[in-house]
Parts: structure tokens; sequence; C-alpha cells
């Protein structure tokens, strides 16, 4: 496949490092960006095409990936809608529904929405996708290859489910830093320096995610092993459910689940 990027920030980036690593050539991959400093940063990374002309960075396209800010995805698509000749569309703009996607290029049928994560940039990462009942089983897959060149998958049956997506996996990052932020704090505030806080909070974060990826026992149950009667572990427990931490994590997520609603009924309107 021929596959052009329109956007050259970092999630193309990730996505064109992860396709050359799988074996696609620089010639198959072809970005379309604005901003002159952004395009050459592209060419001298990857060594693939980068122009600024739109109608140019689409000629032979088979799949084109919109990868620009939300905002920024109604204007694009009006001017890309004359220049469609039947390639494959994935946008990764988070909040904006699919048929409007579609009634924005002016009824056009062949679209993939994507909700992929910062993680992406280190091959890490996961991807919600939903697909409309005209994209074919081919341009699933097709999609689905593109989005695991930097990490997992996961099909939704109803593009409303991306909200909840959007709130775990797509927020989800930013609720990992947060909590090994305070875990740093609290080991400097213990007498730690800011490298060892720093060292022990994401290997432990890290070794304790791999510890829960690599069975199928349930989170509660591994954190019931770590938690011995009338030891350390217990008092924090007891601390944070005392505080109801649990509670206002869910509720946290339930809210960023609220606001990508929110979100696409606000581009429904243009």
């Amino acid at each position: 496949m021929n596959i052009t990027f329109i956007g050259g920030g970092n999630m193309a980036s990730a996505l064109i490092g992860g396709l050359l690593q799988q074996g696609y050539t620089a010639e198959q991959l072809h970005v379309v960006e604005i901003n002159a400093e952004s395009r050459d940063k592209i060419q001298q990374m990857f060594g693939v095409s980068a122009v600024s002309d739109l109608a140019s960075g689409v000629i032979d396209s088979d799949v084109i990936l919109l990868s620009v800010k939300p905002q920024q995805l109604f204007e694009l698509t009006q001017r890309l809608a004359p220049l469609l000749q039947d390639q494959l569309i994935i946008s990764i703009a988070a909040g904006i529904r699919t048929l409007d996607i579609m009634r924005w290029l002016g009824g056009y049928q062949r679209v993939v929405r994507a909700m992929p994560n910062t993680p992406s940039l280190v091959r890490s990462g996961v991807a919600g996708l939903y697909a409309g009942s005209n994209v074919s089983e081919q341009d699933k897959k097709n999609a689905e290859s593109i989005l695991m060149a930097v990490g997992a998958t996961l099909w939704v049956e109803e593009e409303e489910i991306l909200h909840a997506v959007t709130a775990i996996s797509g927020s989800g990052p930013a609720y990992v830093f947060y909590f090994i932020e305070s875990m740093q704090q609290a080991g400097i505030e213990l007498g730690l320096t800011p490298d060892q806080a720093k060292q022990l909070s994401l290997q432990t974060f890290a070794g304790a995610c791999k510890l829960a990826s690599v069975g199928d026992e349930d989170p509660a149950l591994l954190r019931a092993r770590v938690t011995s009667k009338g030891g350390t572990t217990e008092q924090a427990i007891q601390a944070m459910e005392k505080n109801d931490i649990k509670c206002k994590i869910i509720a946290a997520i339930h809210r960023a689940s609220q606001r990508s609603h929110e979100m696409s009924d606000e581009f429904s309107k243009i």
C-alpha cells in the first residue's frame, strides 16, 4: 500500500517509523505537512517525501491517514473531498465521529476511525478502531496492520464505545504518569534522591504491569498477594481506601468519557 499522512506530528512520525520497521519502503510513505520545519525533520528522519501541497501529496495513495488536530479536520476535509479516488480514509482525530467525517467529505463512506495513544511513540501503544458497515473486510485488515506498527489494536462494534477507549487508553497514560509523579514525590520526601525516586517508581510500575500482563489473574488478586496482614502495604491501601482513591479514579475516567461525548456533539454541529 501507498500511504499518505496528512499532518506530520508525533503520531504520524511514530507510525512512519513503525511501518518502516515492518518492511515498508520510504517510497510507499508520503506526508503532507504545511510547516516547513516539520517537513524537513520528517524527511531527514525517515527519508520519505514530505510536501505542502495536498493534491500532489495524495496522488497514487491507497490509504490517507488524517493526523491533524481535531480543530483542523473540518477545513482539511473540505479541501480533500474533491481529491478522493476511492482511497481508504483513516482518522485519528479525537472526538470526531465517522458520520461527521463522512458528511464533511460529501458522503464519502470508506472511513475508519482510530484512537491510538502516546505510548505509540515507543511502539507500545494500543488503538481502538471502528469501521462503519460500508468498510470492507480488506480495508479493516489494512487499517489494523497500519496501527499495529506501533502497538496493539482493539476493534469495537459500536462507535460510542470509543468514548470509553478514549477515557481508558487515550487519556490513560496521563493517569499513569500522575501516579508515577506522586510516587516520586513521596520517595523524595522520604529521603531518596530524585534519581533514586524516579528509578524505583518507574521500574516498580513497569514490573507490576508486566506481572499483570503475563497471566490471567485479576489485578485485585495480585494486589491481595502483596498486601500482607499488618504490613506496610496494608497500611498504604487502607489509607487509599479511607480517602476513596479508587472511587475518585473511576469518577475521573467517567468524566473523561463524558468530555469525549461532549466534544463529539460539538463537532457534529459543524
